[in-house]
């Protein structure tokens, strides 16, 4: 029997509710086209304003905020 669904909150939900006797064994097989980012723009872009706390010019001198080189 092979049936499809989606992850929601971590949780599968089968789609169209198709029922599974409790304590069934089941083999989970990820569709990659539909799972993964296309792109690695889409990738990045995933992760775009995550983090809040970051100095203003984060992105113009991140060699001196990871590494202490002098800022630009």
């Amino acid at each position: 029997m092979e049936l499809t669904g989606i992850v929601h909150n971590g949780v599968i939900v089968l789609e169209n509710g198709a029922p599974l006797p409790e304590g069934a064994r089941v083999r989970i097989i990820i569709d990659t086209q539909e799972a993964l980012p296309r792109t690695a723009k889409e990738l990045v872009m995933k992760f775009a304003g995550c983090m809040t706390e970051l100095p203003a010019d984060m992105a113009r001198n991140h060699d001196h905020y990871i590494h202490g080189t002098p800022k630009r």
